[in-house]
């Protein structure tokens, strides 16, 4: 059975919305702000969801239908920029609203989009459905965001360069909903965790028979991103010999798999990552720097912890929040004082770490996370 998230501020749209599709045999479950909306889709799985005018289709990571309550051809295209698959006005055609869910449910581009939300659910299990936000409000942080807004709409290639934990990945994950290929697969390897001698096949595939193990033809990341985007995390460990078909691969739009003679062509968008110092890995000889330059028409340096001690307690509340409704237990209290410590220690791990922190502390304090309980359970 199809399951559709509804959200709307008005109770009466939400009422006779889910009337009508329960009658139509539709799963409905319904919120009313955009809070309630992302913890749902972060604890559960929908097929699409149906939002009110006053919400960002982007912001759901599913595919969406907008119902405005005021006609607005700016809006209306703001929204299908945005990710939204349809766009009604009012008085809502309801006959047309189910033609659309159906066409969704029943269409190659819903194979498409569960296959992408597999997908994410693999790659990322603590975000189902929505992608995390980005938590902060100091300087740095905020010009990471207003980074992401400049330069997501562009298929420009991304760099971008931070320590282990400041969240690259999610900076990523960003650039992606908020681009033009939001509705399209964004897939990710990590260049430091497999072998040397398996990255080619892993991003470039392979044929039947191509070596021992090849079993059956493979498509690799550069195919399964087609139309999306690559997320290359660690691009500075990855090898020489590999390096060279990247950057094959980003001057002609096209790649071969491993064992093949076929020149494949991609439409992808590269997003790369790395904790090392770039510039330094090519004085050494460790990273080509034609590649180095492929890849960095923009650069997003994500500040680390430290250098944003002001965000800590805004992340700490977060991740109280998140993780006490992960493990099915009431909201935790932490002191201010304790907060205090926290925003005073010197979180090598960065965001990461943080995180490991308060979950550890949420399970071992009592009913509220004390100074003490800091001090006790914090080892940083």
């Amino acid at each position: 059975m199809t399951k559709i998230l509804l959200l709307s501020h008005s109770k009466s749209m939400l009422n006779s919305l889910r009337e009508r599709l329960n009658f139509e045999n539709f799963a409905t479950t319904e919120a009313d702000n955009l809070p309630s909306a992302t913890e749902l889709c972060r604890t559960g799985h929908f097929d699409i969801a149906i939002v009110d005018g006053d919400f960002s289709a982007e912001e759901m990571g599913l595919p969406t239908i907008v119902l405005s309550r005021t006609p607005n051809i700016d809006s209306a295209i703001a929204a299908l920029r945005h990710g939204a698959i349809d766009y009604l006005t009012p008085p809502f055609d309801m006959n047309r609203l189910l033609d659309t869910l159906r066409n969704i449910t029943n269409d190659e581009e819903c194979a498409t989009h569960s296959a992408t939300r597999r997908l994410c659910r693999q790659q990322h299990r603590n975000t189902n459905c929505a992608t995390q936000p980005i938590i902060g409000t100091s300087t740095e942080i905020e010009h990471v965001r207003h980074m992401i807004s400049r330069v997501a709409p562009s298929d420009a290639r991304v760099l971008v360069l931070g320590e282990n934990g400041t969240g690259k990945e999610l900076v990523a994950r960003w650039l992606h909903l908020k681009s033009n290929r939001a509705t399209a697969p964004f897939v990710e390897v990590n260049c430091a965790a497999i072998p040397s001698e398996l990255i080619e096949s892993e991003l470039f595939g392979h044929e039947k028979g191509s070596f021992t193990s090849a079993v059956r033809q493979r498509k690799g990341k550069f195919e399964l991103a087609d139309g999306g985007t690559l997320f290359m995390d660690e691009i500075g460990d990855m090898s020489l010999s590999a390096q060279a078909k990247v950057l094959r691969a980003l001057q002609e739009n096209k790649i071969t798999r491993v064992g093949g003679d076929k020149d494949i062509p991609v439409d992808v968008r590269v997003v790369a990552a790395t904790n090392k110092d770039i510039r330094n890995e090519i004085r050494l000889g460790h990273f080509r720097e034609d590649l180095y330059h492929r890849l960095s028409v923009i650069e997003i340096d994500v500040p680390p912890l430290r250098e944003r001690q002001g965000d800590i307690g805004l992340l700490v509340d977060h991740f109280i929040t998140e993780i006490c409704t992960r493990h099915e237990i009431d909201i935790k209290h932490i002191d201010n004082d304790a907060i205090d410590i926290l925003s005073h220690c010197p979180w090598t791990g960065n965001i990461r770490e943080l995180h490991n922190v308060v979950e550890r502390l949420i399970i071992l304090s009592d009913e509220r996370i004390t100074a003490d309980s800091v001090r006790r359970y914090c080892h940083t």
